[in-house]
């Protein structure tokens, strides 16, 4: 008998978990686990949103960076509304609107640059300065926007007579909130210089 009892007393001083404390413990795993994939696939969710946004905004920029640059080295603007600007400006191509580059050695030559956003797109014309309006070679430069009003003139309400082009792009929103706004704005040196 006297064997018995210490059999007992050195089970009982046994370390271990009861019943109770490893359902409370798989329990509370199982919340934790449940909390991490719900933030892994909420993640996963909206990626690709988040993804489509960077890229509107990228291409947004890209393009803004363009139309900025040339018309810092531009010449005049022969016209302009909220939806257009034409502009005299100095290129690398010769003919004016093809793909062949001028040498490095011969000065830049002028061009009439045309953009035209519509409420889907924005196209890129350019052609020899005498040109008739609408001619030239086009190319579409960026889709995606969802508002024509991108030009803005300084001074304003006389676009010829304009010295600073703001540029604002309103693309949409990938979440459907609204709109994303990227703008800048140009001097137009040459026009300032008095060239």
């Amino acid at each position: 008998m006297s064997r018995l009892r210490t059999l007992r007393r050195g089970r009982s001083r046994e370390g271990g978990f009861t019943l109770v404390e490893l359902l409370v413990a798989a329990g509370m795993g199982v919340v934790l686990m449940g909390a991490v994939a719900s933030l892994v696939i909420s993640a996963v969710k909206y990626q690709p949103k988040i993804t489509k946004k960077a890229e509107n905004i990228s291409t947004a920029r890209y393009v803004l960076d363009r139309m900025t640059r040339e018309l810092r080295s531009g010449e005049r603007i022969e016209a302009g509304s909220a939806s257009e600007v034409v502009f005299v400006s100095y290129g690398r191509h010769s003919p004016c609107g093809s793909t062949t580059t001028l040498a490095s050695n011969l000065p830049a030559v002028p061009c009439k640059i045309t953009y035209r956003c519509t409420t889907s797109y924005c196209s890129r014309t350019e052609a020899a300065p005498a040109s008739a309006p609408g001619s030239g070679t086009t190319q579409r430069l960026f889709s995606g926007i969802n508002s024509n009003q991108v030009f803005s003139f300084q001074p304003a309400g006389k676009p010829a007579e304009a010295t600073y082009v703001k540029v604002t792009f309103s693309v949409p929103d990938p979440q459907g909130a609204g709109s994303l706004t990227v703008s800048d704005g140009a001097s137009l040196r040459n026009a300032t210089l008095g060239y």
